[in-house]
């Protein structure tokens, strides 16, 4: 094994294909498949954590995050499907369980979902079983298992129910069903009519209620697995969606008319507020829910368009695949099916309602398709990528950061990196180009005519290029751009090139099975090895450039030495791709057709001996290690980039013997530079001009906030003046009434003395007479006792002798019994002999009906089949119609179960109140505890009434004058709402104007762009006509050598004849087509200058629409200002009303109870008691 090893560092790209590949950790970290790894991305320290895929794996299928944000349940293909769930809080992800189907065989599980409480698990399979299986996933326990759906019906989504462990959905091509765990088997709750209903995926908003995204673009609700009702999308945003659509379709194809595409709901996702959809491309919305338990849309959140292409680019019209939201609800993440990861801050969604927001990327933005090119430089931490999504793209390996960025015409092919980092070459289908780097661009420089440049590289030097056009190999000057050499000798394409240190060789290998080595010097091959039944993939030198290192379709690694094949790492079942060698000399690294990477240690083994490292999920395309032996970077067909940094045995990092110093020096242009001295310029007045209208608005505000708070200090002053005065007669009157209350006092003490002894003389009286009665009432009971004493013995005399009597009579009468039924027994033993013989003699005759009851109920059954296939379908309705009564009846029964336990507690209530009344009845014997009460009510009432006289009288002087204030407020406000919806109406009839424009702009340019397809059309056909004249010029050359030999001459003149004369007839119409291509120019200069007096009034009505709509914002501003403050001082207004009327009503009130209470203070307490 090699002593050298590699760790993976940093990936750029996204694995699409993948259910659910986009879930948070935690509030900064999200995790993603790259590759065949999983990767915990913390956005804010720009990190990351790798989870490694298993290696017989085929490929992932789906992730799902438990409700905690510990667990992550990764489902992977192969010949047994398996869901591996790590613990996301261990450091290198730990592997917890290893869950499969058991004895079913399954070989993928499309979607996965974790119940609430982490503790169960459930994964859909493919087809064509679509079963669903139930896991107890930490004892790996298959608890249930179902069948979904059927070949036809693809299942998209799985989840549990947030509120119930027990209760799961499971939604498709129609397939929308609800399974409830019961028993130990799923079963279906639900069985709602959708068959014809493409459902793409669903989210749970509350216990009962289930939303679902079609592919149709709606909204529905389901409620207890019932459809309720549709949630209605359409919106403005929408219709601008499709309207670009249409304006893209219209440019890529003007021939072909289409109807914009339909709106897919992609992706759904419910938080606190409501709930996130996807609303056809690079479109999100926003359902936030009203109180009228439905939802409305309150903001459409796009994917930005391209910042390097000005037209309508793909960016737009992504298809968001997955969203997330983080636990915090802070942040909203989305994954789209070209491999890019945006978000977007909820918060600046809340503040800023008005304006349009957009989604920016999370980390980089990443290649789509797959990378063709990889190459690094010596000067600068940089490493450029191509691939066939037409992006050339330059990313820093060392700060992580995609630097720049540009999209072609043209897929792109082969990359490669001078070694200042300064310049790029970059093949393509038609040409290949030599470019700047420029500080924020990529610039052509110079155009090579190598046609499908599928490799190109820098010498080590950066003086040379070599350029590979088939089996041909170019080598051009990088200082003059001339052809130096072109190396022929292979037969098939050459796959791969790489210069030796020196750059004194070059060794290239190709599809025929041939590796060279070519001197650079004279273009002569100095050795070569031929090996027909291997097509080679990658070459290169070795770190001293004694030998060479190949990989091919044989599945085996070479080094090869003067022509001879030295050394030979044994066959693999995985083929080789790509190799690359460390600059020490210590490791090779090869790239395999699984997107696996092995480190094979140099001098390489005779046996089976390297590391692997999962790394892609399709073949690595490049590899290549950086000057400094500190990084490898691979890329593959997936798409991704991915950063390994080199360790040794002990897990440290390498040190490099080669010292590398990176320079930080870019390249820019000096009209570049003139821009942004410029802009500078600009950017400064405009700072100075907002610093003193800042300055200006602050000294306004200061003078406003002074004399607001003058006014409120003077009225503070009067209103602590009055108060004093208040308080002062207060105690005036607090004083009277103590003296009063003294005098009252001195009163009542006298009558309730004398009150006291009358009633004592008179409860005496009533004691005697009440004793004299309890002695006569004893005597009466005495002599009563004796009479029924006497009764008694009477009484069981006459009962002993009717008992005599009574039994004589009876055993008479049982003697006559017996003899009855002894007879009855002889006649019932008769009668059951002939009821046997009648039974026999009907069953006889009853199997005989039987039979005919038979054959007609048979037929009677056949119709009955047919008719109930009629009613099941009714039974469907009338099971619906049952259950909504059914929910009605529960709610009936509720309401009956409360007006009970309201009942009962009434009667507690009356009960209570009662045995309150018997208690006040004792309580009327104390009257001295009353009367003290009394005294103590009387006087608080008094003083009451005192004060809310004064308060009766200032109460009705406020009231007037308020009434007074609030009229001419309220006439204002009525007449600022009418200018405000005269403004509105303006900015409608402008809005309109501007649409109208904008259709005239859109249509001159598609006229424009098909004049400019027609030109170039013709100017092909006049390059065409160019090279057949010269072909026919060096043909003419070469006729002319065989002026001495006629019978050559005549040979060369037929020739000539039969391949040029078939093409005359272009060459008489050129004078025709010049006619044309005048007519062709006037047309267009008339276009062109149409559509420059159309740019220039749309500019003008633009800025008029501008003046306007500020002037109209400025009034609109101050309007709401001063509506609010009126709406605050009616607010105010409206309270000191209503607490003055309670005031008034408690005054009346107590006016009420005084006069009876002055007349009658004996009889008031009994009152007060039982009240």
């Amino acid at each position: 094994m090699s002593t050298v090893g590699a760790q993976s560092h940093f990936s750029f790209g996204l694995r699409t294909g993948v259910a659910n590949n986009l879930c948070f950790f935690d509030e900064q970290t999200v995790v993603y498949p790259c590759g065949n790894t999983c990767v915990c991305y913390n956005t804010v320290q720009r990190c990351q954590r790798f989870i490694p895929g298993s290696e017989k794996s085929k490929g992932m299928r789906a992730l799902a995050i438990s409700a905690n944000r510990r667990y992550l349940a990764v489902s992977e293909c192969g010949e047994k499907a398996t869901i591996t769930v790590f613990d996301l809080q261990h450091e290198q992800g730990r592997k917890r369980k290893v869950l499969t189907a058991g004895d079913v065989l399954v070989q993928e599980f499309v979607c996965m979902a974790f119940s609430p409480d982490s503790k169960y698990l459930i994964g859909q399979a493919g087809g064509p079983e679509w079963m669903l299986i139930f896991w107890l996933w930490e004892k790996q326990k298959v608890l249930a298992s179902v069948k979904t759906s059927n070949v036809n019906n693809p299942i998209t989504q799985v989840s549990f129910n947030p509120y119930n462990n027990m209760q799961l959905c499971v939604s498709g091509t129609g397939v929308f069903k609800l399974f409830r765990y019961s028993e130990g088997a799923l079963k279906q709750s639900s069985f709602p009519k959708v068959e014809t209903i493409n459902f793409l995926c669903h989210t749970w908003v509350s216990a009962e209620r289930v939303i679902a995204g079609t592919d149709t673009g709606r909204l529905l609700v389901f409620e207890s697995g019932d459809l309720r009702r549709e949630i209605n999308t359409t919106a403005k945003a929408a219709q601008e969606q499709n309207d670009r659509q249409v304006e893209r379709r219209k440019i890529k194809d003007t021939d072909v008319d289409e109807a914009p595409t339909v709106s897919r709901i992609t992706a759904i996702l419910s938080y606190s507020k409501g709930f996130v959809c996807s609303l056809g491309p690079g479109t999100v919305c926003l359902f936030e829910k009203t109180e009228e338990d439905s939802y409305r849309k309150t903001k459409d959140i796009q994917i930005p368009p391209d910042p390097y292409n000005n037209e309508v680019t793909p960016a737009e019209s992504q298809e968001i695949h997955t969203m997330c939201i983080s636990p915090a609800e802070e942040t909203l993440a989305l994954s789209t099916d070209q491999g890019q990861l945006y978000s977007v801050s909820l918060s600046s969604v809340d503040i800023n309602k008005e304006e349009k927001l957009h989604f920016e990327f999370l980390s980089q933005s990443f290649h789509s398709k797959s990378i063709t090119g990889l190459s690094v430089c010596l000067w600068k931490p940089l490493v450029a990528t191509c691939s066939l999504d037409h992006s050339v793209r330059i990313w820093n390996y060392e700060t992580k950061v995609l630097e720049l960025y540009k999209e072609f015409l043209e897929e792109a092919y082969s990359v490669a990196l001078h070694p200042t980092g300064l310049f790029i070459l970059v093949g393509f289908s038609d040409k290949l180009r030599l470019m700047n780097l420029v500080m924020d661009d990529i610039r052509t420089l110079k155009e090579f005519t190598v046609r499908g440049c599928r490799e190109c590289a820098f010498s080590h030097g950066g003086h040379m290029f070599a350029a590979v056009s088939g089996n041909v190999i170019h080598i051009y000057s990088v200082s003059s751009f001339e052809n130096i050499l072109n190396l022929k000798g292979h037969n098939g394409k050459v796959r791969g090139i790489e210069w030796s240190l020196d750059d004194s060789r070059l060794v290239s290998c190709g599809t025929d099975g041939a590796v060279y080595e070519w001197k650079t010097q004279t273009g002569k091959r100095e050795s070569e090895s031929v090996l027909k039944s291997c097509s080679y993939t990658g070459v290169a030198f070795s770190s001293d450039c004694k030998t060479i290192l190949a990989v091919g379709t044989d599945l085996t690694l070479k080094e090869i030495e003067d022509c001879q094949v030295l050394r030979e790492v044994p066959a693999d079942e995985i083929a080789h791709t790509a190799v690359a060698v460390s600059h020490s000399g210590r490791v090779v690294f090869t790239g395999t057709s699984s997107g696996s990477i092995r480190a094979i240690k140099y001098p390489l083994p005779t046996q089976k001996d390297w590391i692997m490292y999962q790394a892609h999920c399709g073949p690595v395309t490049k590899m290549v290690m950086t000057f400094d032996d500190q990084f490898l970077l691979t890329v593959s067909e997936d798409g991704c980039l991915l950063i390994w940094k080199m360790i040794d045995k002990e897990g440290r990092g390498l040190k490099s013997n080669r010292h590398i110093i990176h320079t930080e020096e870019i390249l820019v242009t000096k009209s570049d530079l003139e821009e942004k001295t410029q802009n500078m310029l600009e950017l400064k007045m405009r700072l100075e001009e907002l610093q003193m209208e800042n300055e200006y608005q602050l000294r306004l505000k200061d003078m406003n906030y002074n004399e607001k708070m003058k006014e409120i200090s003077d009225k503070s002053t009067q209103q602590i003046e009055s108060l004093k005065t208040t308080q002062q007669a207060m105690r005036t009157e607090m004083e009277k009434q103590e003296r009063e209350h003294r005098e009252r006092s001195t009163e009542l003490t006298v009558k309730q003395s004398k009150e006291l002894k009358d009633l004592e003389l008179s409860y005496s009286q009533k004691l005697i007479v009440e004793h004299e009665r309890y002695q006569d009432l004893q005597h009466k009971y005495q002599r009563m006792q004796e009479d029924y004493e006497k009764q008694l013995q009477s009484a069981e005399e006459s009962k002993i002798q009717a008992l005599e009597e009574l039994t004589q009579s009876y055993e008479a009468k049982l003697q006559e019994k017996t003899r009855d039924l002894a007879q009855c027994q002889e006649d019932a033993q008769q009668q059951m002999r002939e009821f046997k013989e009648i039974i026999r003699q009907m069953e006889e005759d009853e199997e005989r009906i039987v039979h005919d009851i038979q054959l007609k109920y048979e037929k009677k059954l056949h119709t009955e089949r047919e008719t109930n296939t009629n009613l099941k379908g009714e039974t469907g309705v009338m099971t619906q119609k049952f259950h909504s009564l059914q929910r009605q009846i529960s709610d009936r029964c509720t309401d009956i179960t409360q007006l009970k336990q309201e009942r009962q507690a009434l009667l507690g209530l009356i009960r209570s109140l009662e045995s309150d009344i018997e208690d006040l009845k004792r309580q009327i014997a104390g009257l001295e505890k009353s009367n003290r009460d009394k005294d103590q009510t009387i006087c608080g009432l008094k003083k009451k009434n005192q004060e809310l006289e004064k308060l009766r009288f200032v109460l009705d002087f406020q009231l007037n004058e308020l009434k007074k204030q609030t009229e001419p407020q309220q006439d204002e406000i009525s007449e600022k709402k009418e200018r405000i919806r005269q403004l509105e109406e303006e900015l409608v009839q402008t809005d309109k104007s501007n649409t109208q424009l904008k259709l005239t702009v859109s249509e001159l340019r598609l006229k424009l762009r098909s004049r400019d397809k027609e030109m170039h059309k013709e100017m092909q056909k006049a390059k065409d006509l160019e090279t057949h004249l010269q072909r026919l010029q060096s043909d003419l050359h070469n006729c002319v050598g065989f002026i001495q030999e006629p019978k050559k001459l005549k040979d060369s003149v037929q020739t000539m004849y039969a391949r040029y004369v078939s093409q005359t007839n272009g060459v008489e119409k050129s004078s025709v087509d010049e006619d044309i291509q005048r007519a062709f120019c006037l047309q267009r200069d008339h276009l062109e200058r149409t559509v420059n007096g159309l740019k220039m009034r749309l500019a003008k009505s633009n800025e008029e629409h501008e003046k306007v709509y500020v002037r109209i914002m400025k009034e609109n501003v101050t309007l709401i200002t001063e509506i609010n403050e009126l709406r605050k001082e009616l607010r105010l207004v409206r309270t000191q009303v209503k607490d003055y009327k309670a005031q008034l009503a408690t005054y009346r009130k107590s006016n009420k109870s005084r006069p009876s209470s002055d007349t009658g203070p004996k009889k008031e307490p009994k009152h007060e008691d039982v009240s």
